[in-house]
């Protein structure tokens, strides 16, 4: 098939290398433009704009697709099908209806829960058992359009980062079994019921709040790991806290309870595993004691 590919993060990065692999001509890479990162603030392309350009792939880098010039030259490419894994801009129904077969995305939740911006971290905070990559056909509305093809994966205690790339392998597969025999994959509409939106994350949401019980916090720190970090302050200081178990040791919430930091949460307690001091590498709880130590009865902020 002649295909246009839109992405841009890391989720996107293998769906892209699985249809080159797959032999499909994928006639254009369509990605966020590059922006500043790092020290120098130098402009550094997308994760999908440095592998495309790696295989030799034509990449295009639109602020918008909202204009005629760019919706035409989209349209002049003449492909078979779009392929949309986190693109990150919003599609017209101009640029819907240009490919022959429109255009299929790769969303990672099992619709219609969780539509929108951030599904896997709300599927973990949520305390979902159970989430998924679909393969959709994109209409105008948020993630509404009918699914053709679905892969499933427990959550069972694996953080936002994990899932990212677990469920990233899984599109990738899914995607190229579906354009291996397009008609073999019929659109099914989604359920009328059900349906959540999946807000995108803020970093604000990343500060741990441990008046919800331990489960609640311990979501916090699998949902927000790698990115923000879910975190607490202790004299205005931020700790990420990067791994986490819970305990069966009550107490206030938000007080450290002993020696070891474990974080009172009422019923029960959090006890951090990993954690990282701003400006410094993660290290275990028992180094980070040793050289800055958390007595007992100390609040959390």
């Amino acid at each position: 098939m002649k295909i246009i590919y839109m992405g841009t993060p890391d989720f996107a990065v293998p769906a892209l290398e699985a249809l080159h692999g797959a032999g499909h001509e994928i006639v254009a890479v369509y990605s966020q433009p590059p922006r500043p990162a790092g020290r120098g603030k130098a402009l550094r392309p997308s994760p999908v704009h440095a592998r495309a350009e790696a295989l030799g792939l034509a990449v295009r880098t639109p602020v918008s697709l909202k204009g005629a010039e760019e919706q035409a030259a989209l349209a002049a490419l003449n492909a078979d099908v779009a392929v949309v894994a986190a693109y990150g801009l919003i599609l017209p129904q101009a640029v819907l209806d240009a490919p022959q077969h429109g255009c299929l995305n790769l969303h990672g939740s099992l619709l219609p829960r969780w539509r929108g911006a951030a599904p896997i971290q709300r599927a973990i905070l949520a305390g979902d058992a159970e989430t998924g990559v679909q393969v959709m056909q994109m209409e105008a509305g948020l993630d509404t359009g009918p699914v053709r093809a679905t892969a499933r994966t427990a959550i069972d205690g694996k953080t936002a980062g994990d899932l990212t790339d677990e469920l990233a392998e899984k599109g990738a597969r899914l995607i190229v079994e579906v354009l291996a025999d397009l008609p073999a994959y019929p659109p099914v509409p989604q359920s009328a019921e059900g349906i959540t939106y999946a807000a995108k994350i803020i970093k604000d949401e990343a500060r741990l709040d441990f008046s919800g019980g331990a489960a609640q916090a311990e979501r916090q720190v699998r949902a927000f790991h790698p990115a923000p970090g879910a975190f607490f302050l202790i004299g205005g200081e931020r700790f990420k806290l990067l791994a986490a178990e819970i305990v069966a040791q009550p107490g206030e919430p938000g007080v450290i309870l002993d020696d070891r930091l474990t974080i009172g949460c009422g019923a029960d307690a959090l006890r951090p595993i990993l954690i990282q001091r701003a400006g410094k590498g993660a290290m275990r709880v028992d180094e980070l004691l040793r050289g800055y130590p958390i007595p007992a009865g100390t609040r959390l902020a």
